[in-house]
């Protein structure tokens, strides 16, 4: 009964992941409280339910994104433009191999999620200066972040976690470098892979040199009207009629912007009033369109093309932009984020994958990875991308990516570089040679951040992506009720029976393969919290190396290529590159496949079995 509880548990839990009707982090805590209700089945009190929030690991990698944040703030990943403009002069293979190498370097690191962040626009800016599809480095730059985090123990939060369980579940905690030597391999062959078969399988499918109105299909929902003498809206303030418009009138219509003796003015920005002969932008379907024309005693004019560059005078610009997980916009509805009134940022539309949404947009409930179309003005996009709610793609300073800017110029390093990098080094020496355990190093090293002004108290709390804390803290407790109630034992037992059939290899490849699919389908923190103890308790029934098993495990976790959903950085590329759901697989597919039979090898040869 006890394990049929659990397992029912963990059954919620996985539907409720891979639905999504709650968010992953929020399921996390649901099933954490259900465990403790349940506790005389799960075995799971009130104190072991919430040691997850003190867990060394958890508190490992709250101190690690801190850090990472410590680096980003020096300026050195924006100065690797520089560098990558050089390097690549146009060539698509020079782009691809400096995407990959300074990619997969930067998230042995540092924490991947801001690497890829900053990487987005970059690298969307030289594919197109190279009349190179974005696409084709878009999917390349997330798997290349993904690799680069099996280098080191701090590369993800999977390894730190693994580590954790080795030290419970074996009594062997896992040292920094100490599987270095298989993360290099597997990135070797994984970026080999990239450069040959996976560039031939990734698509092309955003169109380099479109325009952004192109790249959306606005051509149908884009209209000038013009302003009779006898229009009732004459006299009044712009923004006034643009509040207006979206409090009052039931029509899915933006008013964007007035044209007047050749000068524009954004229309949620300006306080001009409206004058006979003024030109209004408006996005709309053209029936909505007549249908606000005809009450205001305007008129539509003929049909037209209205480009980005229609949208680039007088402070107004068109800005293409990515959702982050932990962004305050995800599962808002576009009425509810309050970014015209709040922001003077219009949605125009959203690009979800290889699907664009341009009608009824106050109603969509945005979602992680949806690439944005914004109407704003240059200061309200840059305090947006500040405070972490979106990236924008475009809108990055075209004198940084040329080929002879100087460094110094265009990408300055922070006065406070020197420090941060000086305590990252410190924290990882420390951890490696082991005078102090991991946490305390990484505990020891947000201290010295914050102490040398290298960061703000505050600007440390904001680094850190709760979410994800949350969602480990939350499933931690699903691993414990996993052996107490005999679960792990009685999975582990009937896995083997397959070593009476398969040899010990054979039964690692299994396990490798099976969390990774977990990985795709759910995230991978959960996906290595289910499945390292059934690792550990097969290996030990069949007398075979715990270690190994677990290793397995924790690498498998890292390689979910097969879904935009399974790894944070494969949906933060799934709208800027338009893919479509197939694309994962057909690229990652292989790539998984090939990594399963190289990391096992790569297992039984340096670590044995």
């Amino acid at each position: 009964m006890e394990m049929l509880v659990v397992f029912g548990l963990i059954f919620v839990a996985l539907v409720l992941f891979v639905t999504e009707l709650i968010s992953s982090d929020i399921t996390a805590i649901g099933i954490l409280v259900a465990l403790v209700v349940l506790e005389p089945f799960t075995g799971v009190a009130a104190r072991d339910a919430i040691a997850g929030f003190a867990s060394p690991a958890t508190v490992t990698i709250i101190a690690m994104y801190i850090l990472s944040e410590g680096i980003q703030q020096t300026g050195i990943v924006e100065r690797l433009g520089v560098y990558l403009a050089r390097l690549t002069q146009g060539d698509e293979m020079r782009l691809l191999g400096a995407t990959v190498g300074t990619t997969s370097v930067s998230a042995g690191i540092v924490n991947n999620t801001p690497v890829v962040a900053v990487f987005i626009p970059m690298i969307t800016k030289l594919a197109e200066r190279a009349h190179i599809s974005p696409s084709k480095l878009l999917l390349p730059l997330s798997y290349a972040a993904m690799l680069g985090g099996t280098l080191t123990l701090i590369g993800t939060s999977t390894n730190i976690l693994a580590s954790d369980l080795s030290r419970q579940l074996l009594n062997h905690p896992i040292s920094m470098f100490e599987f270095t030597p298989l993360g290099v391999v597997v990135l070797v062959v994984g970026s080999t892979y990239l450069f040959t078969v996976g560039r031939w399988l990734t698509p092309a499918r955003i169109d380099p040199l479109a325009d952004l109105t192109e790249e959306f299909e606005l051509e149908a929902h884009l209209w000038r009207v013009n302003v009779r003498k006898t229009s009732p809206l004459v006299g009044q303030r712009v923004d006034n009629v643009t509040a207006d418009l979206s409090a009052t009138e039931a029509l899915d219509l933006d008013l964007l912007q007035i044209e007047r003796d050749g000068e524009s003015f954004v229309a949620t920005a300006t306080d001009q009033t409206i004058e006979p002969g003024d030109v209004f932008i408006v996005r709309g379907k053209r029936s909505a369109v007549d249908q606000f024309a005809s009450k205001h005693d305007l008129r539509t004019r003929p049909t037209e093309d209205i480009s980005e560059d229609d949208f680039a005078d007088d402070g107004s610009i068109l800005v293409e932009a990515v959702t982050l997980p932990d962004s305050r916009l995800v599962d808002v509805t576009v009425d509810e984020t309050k970014l015209d009134t709040q922001f003077d940022t219009t949605v125009l539309a959203i690009r979800r994958g290889e699907d664009v949404i341009r009608e009824g947009l106050e109603d969509v409930q945005i979602e992680s990875g949806d690439t944005l179309l914004l109407q704003t003005i240059p200061e309200k996009i840059e305090y947006l991308t500040e405070s972490g709610v979106l990236v924008p793609i475009e809108g990055i300073d075209e004198e940084r990516l040329e080929p002879d800017a100087d460094p110094e110029d265009v990408a300055p390093l922070s006065p406070k570089t020197p420090i941060a990098v000086g305590i990252m080094a410190a924290v990882i020496g420390i951890a490696a040679v082991g005078l102090y355990p991991i946490v305390i190093a990484a505990l020891g090293g947000v201290f010295a951040m914050v102490v040398t002004g290298c960061l703000t108290a505050s600007d440390a709390y904001d680094a850190v992506s709760w979410n994800i804390i949350f969602l480990l803290a939350g499933v931690l407790p699903l691993g414990v009720a996993m052996q107490r109630s005999g679960g792990a034992e009685f999975i582990a037992s009937l896995l083997v029976s397959s070593a009476n059939i398969l040899p010990v290899v054979l039964v690692l490849l299994l396990f490798y393969l099976l969390t990774g699919l977990l990985a795709n389908i759910i995230t991978p923190v959960a996906s290595v919290v289910l499945m390292i103890p059934v690792a550990v308790d097969t290996a030990s029934q069949i007398g075979a190396d715990g270690f190994a098993f677990l290793l397995a495990v924790t690498f498998a976790g890292s390689a979910a290529f097969m879904t935009p959903i399974g790894y944070q950085t494969n949906l933060m590329v799934y709208g800027p590159g338009g893919y479509k759901f197939t694309d994962y697989l057909r690229v990652g597919g292989p790539l998984q496949l090939l990594l399963s039979v190289v990391t096992t090898v790569g297992i039984v040869t340096l670590f044995g079995v």
